[in-house]
């Protein structure tokens, strides 16, 4: 794919270190920063923008590996966060008690 090639088209003073890396490199690194971290979970479970973000991040990679099938889910799901058709189920732990 086009897109996987080497990323030559950043300029300025902190680009350097991503003009040698691959665009799919830096969609890792990206998915990577917009996952939401175990220590985050709680404050960010509900959170539709980082929720959405962390979806798509991962849609993105799926996208760049010619995977398109298999990044449409998330693209949905990411899409179902933004528009309130889903939310976060309760914590296992805090969740109602079932009788």
């Amino acid at each position: 794919m086009n897109n996987l090639k080497t990323v030559s088209t950043l300029s300025g003073p902190d680009t350097s270190q991503f003009n040698s890396a691959t665009t799919l490199e830096l969609a890792r690194a990206l998915a990577e920063r917009l996952a939401i971290a175990d220590k985050d979970w709680h404050n960010l479970k509900s959170n539709r923008p980082a929720r959405a973000l962390e979806q798509v991040g991962a849609a993105l990679i799926l996208l760049l590996k010619d995977q398109p099938q298999e990044a449409l889910p998330h693209l949905q799901q990411a899409t179902a966060w933004l528009d309130r058709s889903i939310s976060a189920p309760p914590c296992p732990s805090h969740g109602p008690k079932k009788s």
